[in-house]
């Protein structure tokens, strides 16, 4: 900046503009050279330093104007930015406006330097600033370009301005230089339309000003930068199911290059990849096609890796994939089952435990091949280790997944022989309803032609079976005193001398039952 006034008022120009001033430009010149000698003690946002930049803001004069805008934009480069005020902000404004192809460089450079500020950010708009910087979006000059769309992408970060810059009509604009071929506009572009996709009316906007195809386009970039922008956007695109429609129905490409970038040097790459087809694996179509196009083998070195975002985000994709009937072979196959079962105990973040728990309960849903691999992988002694000890939301994974495995008369012997009701049995008195619910389900569906398991866990832990009964049927939840009723019919069913004794001597289960009989209460 102090160059560009030297230059344009030093001792071989100044005779030569120094006529064509008016007397109040040559004052502020001069002020503002003394400021510029004096910079480190000097506020120019407000006072006579201000006041000075805005008398050359103001001028007719074009120099005056270019060195006005160089100023401003020197000015909020170098120094903290700070929130200002009208004041401040009304001369880069009005330079804003100029046709001069130089003042509108500057200009919005300081108007995006400005624009790092929060309380800038809503100024700037509140202003009418995103008219001028929409025009400046569709100037041959690519600088210019690239200093609006850097602003435009600042501003959009605020949720107060996103939806004024969906309806002002700078999306297609954006859209349009997301395709330049200067990586700076490129990349400045990318980012604008990545912060307008955080809300549901701004991704349809963002869908019918033709992002989609674009921001596809741009995932084969070489930018690691423009990869991510244009990775993120379409994941958040994907929460909406109708988004995942359009893509299903006009992006062909799309899963094939996502995985892909799951192969990328950049780890914020691969994780935005990789949460992108979590997103899309919401639909059966993808979770299909995301196996078939081979994103198993990147899935599961994401999973394996060190780095939490990479694990998070590909643990939650391979829940979703899971969930398909057709997808529970392969990821077994894939020889996911071992990472999986090492994940339940990574106690840095619940999500990585419930996700991978909850993938191994839907691993288990339909095949018993499958629940005998999963048995023999050893996923239920890692349970039992840990259950008692987790999180809530994790409890009631677990208790799930072994309801599932419990299923399997095959396996039913092995899981009462690894000890499984010394863990289920304190759960039935959990503090959250989904865990008592599942682990009641749980003994319910270990019931089988050897009942001396349950004959050891008729007082203990906690209670025992016992205890358990007698809470479930004196509850006042219907569904609890139908599985209590449920259980003890099985258990009565398989004739069990010791097992009947001890039911039939309870006054407690028999005078609720006899209660149950008599009202009806079990709905």
């Amino acid at each position: 900046m102090g160059a560009c006034l030297s230059c344009l008022f030093g001792k071989k120009t100044k005779s030569l503009y120094e006529p064509l001033l008016q007397e109040n430009e040559r004052e502020a010149v001069a002020d503002l050279l003394t400021y510029l000698e004096n910079r480190a003690e000097t506020n120019f946002f407000e006072g006579d330093p201000l006041r000075a930049l805005s008398t050359l803001a103001f001028s007719d004069n074009v120099d005056l104007q270019r060195s006005a805008a160089l100023a401003f934009a020197e000015i909020t480069e170098k120094e903290d930015v700070r929130e200002v005020d009208r004041e401040t902000m009304e001369p880069i404004m009005f330079l804003l406006q100029s046709p001069d192809v130089e003042v509108q460089r500057a200009a919005s450079a300081a108007l995006g330097n400005l624009a790092v500020n929060t309380e800038n950010k809503l100024l700037i708009v509140q202003m009418g600033g995103l008219e001028p910087l929409i025009r400046q979006m569709l100037s041959p000059n690519v600088e210019v370009q690239c200093n609006a769309v850097g602003c435009i992408t600042n501003l959009a970060t605020h949720d107060e301005n996103k939806s004024k810059i969906a309806k002002s009509g700078a999306l297609v604009p954006l859209t349009r230089l997301a395709r330049s071929k200067d990586m700076r506009v490129q990349r400045n572009a990318t980012g604008a339309l990545l912060n307008m996709t955080h809300s549901d009316e701004n991704r349809q906007q963002l869908v019918n000003a033709g992002a989609i195809p674009v921001l596809v386009s741009l995932l084969n970039s070489p930018d690691t930068d423009v990869q991510y922008y244009c990775t993120t956007a379409l994941s958040n695109i994907a929460v909406d199911a109708l988004n995942r429609r359009k893509l299903a129905s006009s992006e062909t490409r799309l899963v094939q290059s996502l995985i892909g970038l799951m192969d990328s040097t950049s780890l914020k790459v691969q994780c935005q990849a990789a949460l992108a087809l979590r997103n899309l694996a919401s639909d059966e179509k993808y979770q299909l096609e995301i196996v078939r196009s081979r994103g198993l083998p990147p899935l599961l070195r994401l999973l394996q890796s060190s780095f939490l975002p990479l694990i998070l985000s590909s643990v939650a994709c391979i829940r979703n994939i899971s969930i398909h009937p057709l997808n529970e072979s392969p990821i077994i196959d894939a020889g996911f089952l071992s990472p999986l079962i090492q994940l339940l105990a990574y106690e840095e973040n619940e999500e990585i435990q419930c996700h991978a728990i909850s993938t191994l309960r839907n691993l288990a849903a339909s095949s018993e091949r499958n629940k005998r691999a999963i048995v023999d992988a050893g996923a239920v002694e890692r349970v039992i280790e840990l259950v008692l000890n987790v999180p809530l939301s994790v409890q009631s994974e677990m208790t799930a997944c072994v309801a599932v495995l419990a299923l399997s008369d095959e396996l039913k012997p092995r899981l009462l022989k690894l000890g499984i009701c010394q863990v289920l049995l304190p759960l039935t008195n959990s503090s959250s309803v989904e865990v008592q619910g599942n682990s009641a389900a749980a003994l319910g569906n270990l019931s089988s032609k050897d009942y001396s398991p349950f004959v050891k866990v008729w007082e203990q832990p906690e209670g025992g079976l016992h205890g358990y009964l007698q809470r479930f049927l004196l509850s006042t939840d219907k569904t609890f005193k139908h599985i209590a009723v449920w259980t003890i019919v099985q258990f009565l069913e398989g004739r069990d001398p010791k097992l009947f004794a001890n039911i039939s001597s309870s006054d407690t289960i028999v005078s609720a039952i006899n209660s149950l009989a008599e009202f009806g209460d079990v709905g």
